[in-house]
């Protein structure tokens, strides 16, 4: 059995040839997947079987660079539609045991001769891009997860940062909950693009709901406060709760230097409105 570049596009004519007895034996090894075939073409408009056949034409070709490809677009296209990895799985050894199936057919077929050298190369040639298709996939796979987790973690925590307007000139922003150095960054980003879009001369800050700000964040949010002046905004914080008052002289952190500082929203809103 050589494999030589001749020998190899023989073989991938033999497979193409063979289509219909090929995509049998993929349906029969993938009992699972073949079940839900249609249901995967409609729902995330993957042809299953168009698939196999192009990734063994690129597995016999030995085509590194279009496997990783192919697989990367095949992680997002799984990905976005939601579809069962396990599916994918099985249908991937199915391809796989379906491939060593039709190698051995081929080569009985045109009586080819078995030359163990010659067939260990091949079977680790195969079997490695197998499994390099398999990794790229989950890893783009999950990596499109990862990403849209993050895009909508980040839609969250801004609707958790609401900047209410009360006045042409005025705002308030009321923090609720714990506040860790993620939501830290998300609360920079959104006070400082909401103050140079609208311009306001004052933010009030009303921190009466924040059950919890580590040493770091605190630090943060310090320098967050210097942001807010420099965009020309003065700062007015109400609400400290002792327990973080208590925690800021430890670290020597002064919100009197880069903000006013009320007891109450109401007394704020009280000084600024009338």
């Amino acid at each position: 059995m050589g494999n030589g570049s001749h020998d190899i596009q023989d073989m991938i004519h033999y497979v193409e040839d063979k289509r219909d007895v090929f995509q049998q034996k993929l349906l029969s090894e993938a009992v699972n997947v073949a079940e839900v075939i249609h249901d995967i073409l409609r729902q995330g408009n993957i042809d299953l079987l168009k698939n196999a056949e192009k990734l063994v034409v690129y597995i016999l070709e030995n085509n590194d660079q279009d496997i990783v490809k192919f697989a990367k677009q095949e992680g997002v296209a799984w990905a976005q539609h939601s579809l069962t990895l396990a599916f994918k799985l099985e249908w991937v050894q199915a391809i796989r045991r379906s491939l060593w199936k039709t190698i051995y057919e081929y080569q009985s077929e045109f009586n080819l001769p078995s030359i163990r050298e010659e067939f260990f190369e091949l079977e680790e040639q195969i079997n490695n891009n197998i499994d390099q298709f398999l990794n790229t996939f989950f890893l783009s796979y999950s990596d499109f997860k990862d990403q849209l987790i993050y895009r909508q973690r980040k839609d969250v925590e801004h609707l958790s940062v609401p900047i209410i307007p009360i006045s042409p000139t005025v705002a308030i922003l009321p923090l609720i909950g714990a506040i860790d150095s993620y939501r830290m960054d998300i609360i920079e980003e959104k006070v400082l693009t909401d103050i140079g879009r609208t311009r306001i001369h004052t933010l009030i800050m009303d921190l009466s709901g924040i059950t919890d700000m580590d040493v770091v964040v605190i630090d943060h949010f310090h320098k967050v406060l210097d942001g807010i002046s420099m965009m020309g905004c003065e700062t007015v914080i109400t609400g400290l709760r002792p327990e973080l008052v208590r925690e800021m002289i430890h670290l020597g952190i002064n919100f009197n230097q880069k903000a006013i500082t009320k007891g109450t929203l109401q007394q704020s809103l009280k000084d600024y409105l009338l």
